[in-house]
């Protein structure tokens, strides 16, 4: 059991990883878009559109390996776990994945705060053939004037933009990376019960 949970967190940290990497990734990107709220100097619609599409087009959902976990808490197999510690942070596993959930939820809807103002006062269309996306896509480049530079004077997009990005980092420092050092300290707990 023990050496197929050791691969489980193994592979639920990876997981965590990369998780980090996007959300970081899209926290800086939005960050980016607000400090020109605060410049004299303003992006083109190409510059714009990527950093818009950086930052808003992957969502942050940890969805960790636990199908031996839960079959070893369901089994008799958690009886053969010794060592207290280990079992507690056993335990405690899935309602730590049930918190990060939820603040990705919140997330989540400070993500949707900012399309929906996007969606309302921006242009999709001009975003996807800036950014290159529309080809990806195989549309059509459409050629559509409008342009998404004056979401950069509205108070509600930059409202909204804000609280994304403390957000996204509230994430980051206070779910993602404390969850990384509890699986990095289960590994170990793990390794001295595989010894």
């Amino acid at each position: 059991y023990l050496s197929g949970l050791k691969e489980e967190f193994v592979t639920s940290k990876a997981k965590l990883e990369v998780l980090i990497e996007v959300n970081r990734s899209n926290y800086q990107n939005a960050e980016k878009i607000a400090r020109y709220f605060s410049s004299d100097s303003m992006p083109n619609e190409t510059e714009l559109s990527e950093l818009l599409y950086k930052a808003f087009s992957y969502d942050v959902i940890y969805n960790p390996n636990n199908s031996l976990l839960d079959e070893i808490l369901n089994s008799s197999g958690f009886k053969t776990i010794t060592n207290p510690e280990l079992r507690r942070h056993l335990t405690d596993w899935e309602s730590r994945v049930q918190r990060i959930n939820s603040q990705e939820s919140a997330l989540m809807n400070e993500r949707d705060r900012v399309l929906n103002v996007f969606r309302k006062q921006g242009s999709i269309r001009t975003l996807l053939n800036k950014s290159g996306v529309s080809q990806e896509m195989g549309l059509n480049l459409q050629e559509d004037t409008s342009s998404n530079i004056g979401l950069l004077s509205l108070k509600e997009f930059e409202n909204s933009l804000l609280i994304f990005i403390l957000s996204s980092v509230s994430t980051e420092q206070s779910h993602y990376m404390p969850l990384l050092e509890e699986i990095n300290h289960i590994l170990k707990l793990i390794e001295g019960e595989l010894k």
